[in-house]
């Protein structure tokens, strides 16, 4: 993000915050939220001295005698501490470099790798005749998708061709009939010229443009679009694609050069031949795309639906296309084009026929939609899954391009306000966010820290890239890599592990496997054990099974992709909740714990009430991913660990034991963790474990980083959880009974599940007291990676659960979710959980009562009531959800916390005594 704003702050020294939205878009943010750093970015625009700009309805410079907004709180930091932005001071473009493109003859350039070889032509003649010799061999621009498959699915390319010093491909012609633009043009710039276009033409003649703008605005995000091509981005022929629809429906064509001469291709339903394939020969090249303009009486629209607005793979796209002919209402011709129903773009051929010659009305609609539910066809096992969810897309983005064709013809009688909400834009607003801090004496000294908002001691360090991560430190002379080789099954035995082609591969020093551990081969945890490196079983894909080691991490990688490992799939593997369950399949014992006379509390209760709600896991995500450095040191079996982990100690013991040593052998660092969430303590241990003995077997430094998708196939997630639920209540919302039951997906090995499902239950009751609780959880033992600790520790999981048992009671007594909330949560003093924990709920109530203070719960119901009545098809609503989140681990040694501190002797001794009795205390 710091790159995205230094790039936007280079090209616009004063950006707006539209601008600053668009160039954080595509950056992912593991932990502080995207609407914060939106705020630190406000100080580069001048909307920020102006409420306007965090997102207020009125100004506050309309006030009289108003000047601005007065800063009531406290800051962060002083901007006078800061040089301010100063544009001509920041380094230019090499003159020298510029100076040599503009007077020194192009040349084509070859780069030889170990395995590939790169070359730039500078001519389209000189870029025909190499398709013609190596036809296989791909064109790279932006490099979005050969790089992606050379990264994540080992796919080698002994020739590859970057086009992007060839002039015909980057030339933009305007003629009467439409524009040609070069087929390398980056998404970005290929957007700049529709709008230049789009400023230059009437709105008539500019309907596919509009379009195609449309869909570039939420095609990825701004650093792709920047590097992506018009080109590959159509060949590439993916079957959701954004464009290729719309291009189609647009009647485009492409001008494609190659050994025989140049041609036109139909950009239209026979030029998508499969998933990734095309009618273009291995050796065709394309050149340019040709845009045409629209007539008078032709509509063209596009429509995406994706899990998020933006930076999303689309669900299901369509380009629609319709032309009218005189009087305006009858159709002359229609296109109607689809993604991500099929295994490429799929145009709805009977549909068009159908509708050709037909008014433009309800009728027409009608007859649309049942052509099309039997045209377009996905079977129930289609890849991508979503079936019957797509298959309605297909029918509710017909639906609304029926209803912006029909607010264009319709003069004088337009859709109604109700049915136009179908339609209408999702807002791009900034939303406000406020912080509000103690407030501090004026008599306090400024030395005395209590009650002040700090930065953040390394926030500094790290926004300007000067923290040094595990993976940023230097490597040591003889260092090593170590790359992990992962199983490919699920359930199977262990025939033989060939690692014959691996010692042979250049660079490769050693493989580790089992056989290698001086010491303890497994980890204990909880009653249970767990393999570092799998040696006659497997029962997970990515469980581990040896690792390679070589002098750099590309040898490694290429050794680890050269293990040969024969397997016999065992039966029966268990992969779901649902198949635990049916088998039994559980890390014992079952918790449980119960309160009050459940089966009587429903016998009295006025209804009683069964149901269940499935949640997926989530990925930590963290920022830098498992990383460590062992060095062996010393004379007696020393090493020093460099890691990322939450709990160096176990980290510690687990090298120690693997290696047979005493513990003070073993010195573990971690300067800072780079995001963890609960994902960097067990499976830490493990690796730093097997990087260990790498390193001991070799003698030299190993260091071990995983790669983004090996870390997330390794080291699980939140545990996913099927809670069911028996509640029984009163008719005035009070529950009296409530019976839960929570199976979590554990994975292959037990890890902390069992901990994790024991907070859950501790956690079931939330913020309401209800008399006559139990509930039960079990580890569900499943074919799985191992999911571990995960923020929360299991209380989001319970949570909602508890809370859809609580929304599933509002419903039945036909009442908001909020009052039954409300009458259900502890108000004694003293209240006591099902834990027998006693506590004082005053703050519980005062949060609950100044949220709907301060939100206006009232007002907002009643809009959302009014806004939904007016509009048919869009709908808003609010929650309002109270929370109580304790300490609470099973394990009493979990709910502690401890100081250490090192005071010399002397005068101080009453000060280490004091700490003493502190850290006893404590």
């Amino acid at each position: 993000m710091v790159m995205s704003m230094y790039t936007l702050l280079r090209n616009n020294p004063q950006p707006s915050m539209e601008e600053i939205r668009e160039a954080l878009g595509g950056n992912l943010c593991r932990c502080t939220g995207y609407r914060p750093i939106i705020d630190g970015c406000r100080t580069f625009t001048q909307e920020s001295k102006c409420c306007q700009g965090n997102g207020g309805v009125g100004c506050c410079l309309n006030e009289e005698g108003s000047t601005g907004p007065e800063q009531s709180t406290p800051q962060l930091f002083n901007k006078e501490d800061f040089l301010p932005l100063d544009p001509t001071q920041e380094l230019i473009f090499p003159p020298e470099l510029m100076r040599m493109v503009l007077t020194e003859p192009l040349q084509t350039q070859r780069f030889q790798g170990e395995r590939m070889s790169w070359v730039s032509p500078v001519s389209l003649e000189e870029l025909v005749l190499l398709k013609t010799h190596h036809p296989q061999a791909p064109l790279v621009l932006g490099n979005t998708n050969i790089g992606l498959d050379i990264k994540f699915k080992g796919a080698v390319h002994p020739v590859i061709i970057s086009p992007s010093r060839v002039p015909p491909l980057f030339e933009v012609t305007q003629t009467p009939q439409g524009l040609w633009v070069g087929a390398g043009l980056s998404l970005t710039q290929f957007r700049m010229v529709l709008e230049a276009r789009v400023e230059a033409l009437p709105q008539e003649k500019t309907e596919l443009y509009r379009a195609l703008l449309g869909q570039l605005k939420s095609l990825a995000g701004q650093q792709i679009r920047n590097v992506a091509s018009l080109g590959g981005n159509i060949v590439s022929a993916y079957p959701n694609s954004d464009l290729n629809p719309v291009l189609a429906a647009g009647d485009c064509k492409l001008s494609v050069a190659s050994h025989g001469g140049s041609r036109e291709v139909p950009l239209n339903q026979d030029f998508f031949t499969g998933f990734g394939k095309t009618v273009l020969n291995a050796g065709d090249v394309v050149v340019s795309v040709f845009i045409p303009e629209t007539q008078v009486g032709e509509f063209v629209r596009a429509f995406r639906q994706a899990p998020r607005k933006e930076n999303a793979l689309a669900t299901v796209t369509t380009g629609m296309r319709v032309v009218f002919g005189e009087g305006g209402v009858v159709v002359r011709d229609i296109q109607l084009y689809y993604g991500g129903v099929g295994p490429c773009t799929l145009r709805a051929s009977r549909t068009c026929q159908a509708l050709v010659g037909r008014p433009w009305g309800e009728e027409m609609l009608e007859e649309a939609y049942s052509v099309l539910l039997e045209e377009v066809v996905l079977s129930p096992g289609a890849v991508g899954g979503k079936v019957e969810f797509r298959k309605s897309l297909t029918l509710s983005l017909l639906f609304k391009f029926y209803l912006e064709v029909q607010q264009a013809l319709s003069q004088t009688k337009a859709v109604p306000e109700a049915e136009w909400s179908a339609v209408r834009p999702l807002p791009h607003c900034i939303l406000p966010g406020q912080q509000d801090f103690q407030e501090v004496l004026e008599s306090q000294s400024a030395q005395d820290l209590v009650g002040r908002p700090m930065m953040h001691r390394s926030a500094l360090a790290q926004a300007t890239g000067e923290a040094v991560f595990c993976d940023d430190m230097p490597s040591t002379e003889g260092e090593l890599f170590l790359v992990l080789v992962t199983s490919t099954r699920p359930h199977a035995s262990i025939l033989n592990v060939d690692v014959s082609a691996a010692l042979l591969v250049p660079g490769v020093v050693d493989v580790v496997t089992c056989k290698d551990i001086p010491g303890k081969k497994v980890r204990s945890l909880l009653g249970y054990e767990e393999e570092l490196l799998a040696d006659k079983e497997v029962s997970c894909v990515g469980q581990m099974v040896c690792g390679v080691v070589a002098d750099s991490r590309e040898h490694a990688k290429l050794g680890a992709a050269a293990v040969k490992i024969h397997y016999q799939d065992l039966p029966d593997p268990v992969f779901t909740v649902e198949d635990a369950i049916e088998r039994e399949s559980f890390f014992l014992p079952w918790r449980e714990i119960k309160r009050g006379d459940v089966s009587q509390a429903f016998q009295t209760a006025d209804y009683v009430h069964e149901g269940e709600l499935r949640l997926g896991g989530q990925e930590h995500f963290y920022m830098e991913t498992q990383s460590m450095l062992v060095v062996p040191v010393g004379e007696e079996a020393e090493f020093h660990v460099y890691l990322a982990s939450q709990a160096p100690t176990i980290s510690q013991e687990a090298v120690a034991e693997t290696l047979g040593v005493p513990a003070n052998r073993v010195t573990c660092h971690v300067k800072r963790l780079g995001g963890a969430f609960g994902g960097k303590v067990t499976k830490t241990s493990i690796l730093a474990a097997i990087t260990a003995v790498a390193a001991w077997k070799t003698g030299q430094a190993v260091r071990c980083v995983l790669e983004r998708g090996v870390d997330m196939l390794i080291t699980g997630a939140r545990h996913p959880v099927l809670g069911k639920y028996k509640v029984g209540f009163m008719k005035d919302g009070r529950i009296t009974a409530a019976d839960l039951q929570y199976y979590a997906n554990a994975g292959n090995t037990v890890d902390e599940s069992p901990l994790v499902v024991e907070k859950m239950l501790l956690h079931m009751d939330n913020a309401y007291n209800i008399p006559n609780l139990q509930g039960r959880a079990v580890s569900c033992r499943t074919n799985m990676p191992s999911n571990t600790a995960f923020r929360g520790f299991g209380v989001p999981q319970t949570a909602a659960i508890v809370e859809n048992m609580i929304t599933d009671v509002a419903m039945h007594l036909a009442r908001p979710a909020h009052q039954i909330r409300e009458v259900n949560m502890y108000r004694d003093v003293p209240s006591m959980t099902h834990y027998k924990f006693s506590f004082d709920p005053e703050n519980l109530w005062r949060c609950w009562d100044e949220c709907k203070a301060r939100c206006g719960l009232e007002a907002r119901q009643e809009a959302v009531r009014s806004f939904n009545q007016e509009n048919r098809w869009r709908k808003r609503g609010g929650a309002l959800i109270p929370i109580k989140y304790g300490v609470a681990f099973s394990e009493a040694f979990l709910n502690q916390s401890l100081l250490l501190s090192t005071v010399s002797a002397g005068l101080y001794c009453r000060q280490c005594l004091y700490w003493s009795f502190l850290v006893y205390c404590l």
